[in-house]
C-alpha cells in the first residue's frame, strides 16, 4: 500500500517548512501526486523519493533553478546523486583528518613546551580555513561546471567515454 501525506506531515517528516514545500511546488520544482477532496497537497513515497534528489542537490552547491534542470532534464540520476555525496564525504572527511593532524602537531608541540614556528601556525591555519570553506563543488557557481564534474564523474564510475571522440 502506497502511503501518502499532506503537507504539513511531509513537513514534520524531512524537518522543512510547509512554506518550502508550498514553495517548491509553485515554481515546478516539487509538485504534489494528488490532494484530498478538501484540496490538501497529498505526497506519494515518489514525491519523498525527488525530494531527496533536490535537497541533496542543493547541498552539493545547485541554485533551485539548476536543480530543476537537472531534474527535468533526467540529466542526474538518484544513484549519481547518492554517488556525488559519498565523494563529497569522503572529501569532507580527508579534510577533517589533515586538520586533526595538525592539530595533533600542535598539541605534541605545545605539550613539549616547544616554541611554535611560524610555519606550524600557518599549516594549522590553513587545515582550518579549508575545513571551514565549502567543498569546491559548492564554490562553483557556473552550471556547467557542475555539469562537467558530473560527466567525469559519471566516467570515471563507468568507464564509458563522455563522447565518441575519445574512443578514437
Amino acid at each position: 500500500m502506497k502511503r501518502h501525506w499532506k503537507v504539513g506531515d511531509l513537513a514534520k517528516l524531512t524537518g522543512l517548512t510547509v512554506r518550502t514545500l508550498r514553495f517548491y511546488d509553485q515554481i515546478g520544482l516539487l509538485s504534489p501526486s494528488g490532494q484530498t477532496e478538501s484540496g490538501h497537497r497529498l505526497y506519494s513515497e515518489s514525491n519523498l523519493s525527488r525530494l531527496h534528489q533536490i535537497l541533496s542537490l542543493k547541498e552539493l552547491g545547485l541554485s533551485l533553478e539548476e536543480i530543476k534542470l537537472a531534474l527535468s532534464g533526467g540529466q542526474i540520476s538518484p544513484l549519481e546523486i547518492v554517488n556525488l555525496q559519498i565523494n563529497q564525504i569522503k572529501e569532507q572527511i580527508k579534510l577533517q583528518q589533515k586538520l586533526l593532524e595538525q592539530l595533533r602537531h600542535v598539541s605534541k608541540l605545545m605539550q613539549g613546551k616547544a616554541e611554535l614556528t611560524v610555519e606550524d601556525f600557518t599549516s594549522l591555519l590553513q587545515a582550518m580555513k579549508m575545513g571551514f570553506e565549502k567543498p569546491v563543488i559548492e564554490r562553483q557557481t557556473s552550471w556547467e561546471r557542475h555539469l562537467d564534474l558530473l560527466g567525469d564523474f559519471l566516467v570515471e564510475e563507468s568507464g564509458i567515454p563522455r563522447h565518441k571522440e575519445e574512443n578514437q
